[in-house]
């Protein structure tokens, strides 16, 4: 069928992971002539892909369904992601939705669209997490500068507190020769900068054998690629063996996004974390002894049930005083289907968010004061097109967000620049190096 006069929507919530699928899933609409259009518009398919870390992320993803609905009531909506695999029958129940695709079917959407009748009763496909077993191949493409690449999928580790194991199944990944071709398609599109994205990506190699020390070696080598940067890294999968190449790699940023998630020991382990507080710290301060002005951000979840006072205020002690850049800071959120729900000592909601904004004013102090030793320095930024054609903003290797006018013939190439001084958005300010 030809669908050349079919409009499709698309809306990603969640991880970067998610963006890199949307991004091929909206590809695959492409071949069939639809055009896309942004998710505010009126649409014939509506696509949202969704989360379902947070009991805040399903309301969003809900919230979004009836957005489409109300934007045009003919339309054929499809809802896939991580909320679609754990809860499809609470999803087909929404006014609207016509189809909801689980793991092991998302990347077949355009099989299920037939003439875009819209069903009497909604479909959906899911399967049981053990059975998902195949690596869908991703990558984002849009943004000029930067591509999230997916390297692997799936978790092994089943922490207390989280479903991804059950939407995403078990721990996979392709070959490092089909990732190395994919970075070189990537590159011939003119995209400087790869983000490697996964569920669990420093598990890379248990499908083939290889290491995650062997990709990122092999994506070094990749012509055409200015940056790769290593997403979300569980600390006990950071070798020092992937810091030391790192740190010497001409291509790797000093960019280094490490989950602690507690820094308390007893929560950790009520957590069903990999590791102690003590192995996190060994990887944050051999970073910084390699590489002094690597950014470092840190996942935190606040009022996890079992987190008393004495252990939060024990963990605020152990956070303070580690050089870490910014925290990614999570209330925590009961989740069906996990052993976490069983631990005594629930923490009200409101001390969790009491505690999440604790977090989040330590975190602001550690982002201003890694921007303040920021000043003065020569550093190269790879600067992206922006929709404001009054500014131009581009990154650091490490992770300084740096706002200039912007100049056409600079967007999408990596200029040497000197870091000035903050603005009131808390950006930096630059002038260029001859």
């Amino acid at each position: 069928m030809n669908y050349s006069d079919k409009r499709v929507a698309f809306t990603t919530l969640g991880c970067k992971l998610n963006f890199s699928e949307t991004s091929t899933i909206a590809r695959s609409f492409k071949e069939l002539g639809f055009n896309r259009v942004d998710f505010k518009e009126s649409a014939d398919v509506y696509v949202i892909n969704t989360c379902s870390v947070t009991d805040a992320a399903d309301k969003k993803s809900r919230q979004l369904i009836k957005q489409a609905e109300k934007q045009n009531p003919a339309a054929f909506i499809v809802v896939i992601g991580c909320y679609a695999q754990l809860k499809p029958d609470e999803i087909i129940k929404i006014p609207g939705v016509d189809l909801v695709l689980g793991a092991t079917d998302k990347f077949n959407i355009t099989k299920y669209l037939e003439n875009l009748q819209k069903h009497e009763k909604g479909v959906t496909s899911t399967c049981q997490f053990k059975d998902i077993e195949t690596f869908n191949h991703a990558y984002s493409f849009g943004d000029r500068t930067r591509t999230f690449l997916k390297v692997q999928d799936g978790c092994n580790y089943f922490c207390s507190y989280c479903t991804i194991p059950l939407a995403r199944g078990k721990s996979r990944n392709p070959s490092i020769e089909s990732l190395v071709k994919e970075a070189y398609e990537i590159a011939s599109k003119g995209t400087k900068e790869i983000i490697l994205t996964g569920v669990n990506i420093g598990d890379f190699g248990r499908s083939t054998g290889e290491s995650f020390l062997d990709l990122i070696k092999a994506l070094d080598k990749v012509d055409g690629i200015e940056r790769i940067r290593i997403s979300s890294i569980e600390p006990n999968l950071l070798t020092d063996e992937v810091i030391e190449y790192a740190s010497i790699s001409n291509k790797i940023a000093p960019h280094f996004h490490i989950p602690l998630q507690a820094g308390n020991n007893h929560v950790l382990e009520l957590m069903k974390r990999k590791y102690k507080r003590e192995v996190f710290e060994s990887r944050v301060l051999k970073i910084k002894s390699l590489m002094p002005h690597a950014f470092i951000g840190v996942d935190v979840i606040a009022g996890m049930s079992g987190e008393t006072k004495e252990y939060f205020n024990d963990a605020l002690q152990f956070i303070t005083n580690l050089p870490i850049s910014q925290l990614h800071v999570f209330p925590y959120s009961e989740r069906s289907n996990t052993k976490a729900i069983e631990i005594d000592g629930k923490v009200p909601v409101a001390e969790r968010k009491e505690r999440a904004k604790h977090l989040q004013m330590i975190s602001d102090r550690f982002l201003r004061m890694f921007y303040e030793q920021s000043i003065g320095q020569t550093t190269n930024v790879l600067f992206e097109e922006q929709r404001d054609k009054s500014k131009m903003v581009g990154w650091s290797d490490n992770y300084v967000k740096v706002e200039m006018p912007y100049d056409a013939e600079k967007v999408n190439k990596t200029f040497s620049v000197c870091l000035t001084g903050i603005n009131e958005k808390g950006n930096m300010e630059a002038s260029f190096v001859d």
